[in-house]
């Protein structure tokens, strides 16, 4: 799971911040294997959380994907992205807990 904070303080309204969000997140969903959520912010104006997602059963394709992904949002928007949290769960982990 990767989780962003995007900032844009010079939007203002919400018109303007999902003409911003939204296309990118479009594209992540397009170009990669991946779930992606807004999550947070939805009715501020100057700032959103979004989260990505994927699964597999080989750790080291999950975090290569979702270092891609964060790097192409960051390369996609006119934003900031001012937070970024990421956490890889194993897969036996989950089937360990059932």
């Amino acid at each position: 799971m990767l989780r962003l904070r995007l900032e844009m303080p010079w939007v203002s309204n919400l018109k303007e911040k999902r003409a911003l969000v939204r296309p990118v997140v479009d594209r992540l969903k397009a170009r990669f294997p991946l779930t992606v959520g807004r999550i947070d912010g939805l009715n501020a104006h100057t700032w959103e959380v979004i989260v990505i997602v994927t699964v597999s059963s080989d750790y080291a394709w999950v975090e290569e994907t979702l270092n891609m992904a964060a790097d192409f949002v960051a390369a996609q928007g006119e934003y900031q992205i001012t937070q970024e949290d990421s956490s890889i769960v194993a897969l036996e982990d989950l089937l360990d807990e059932s």
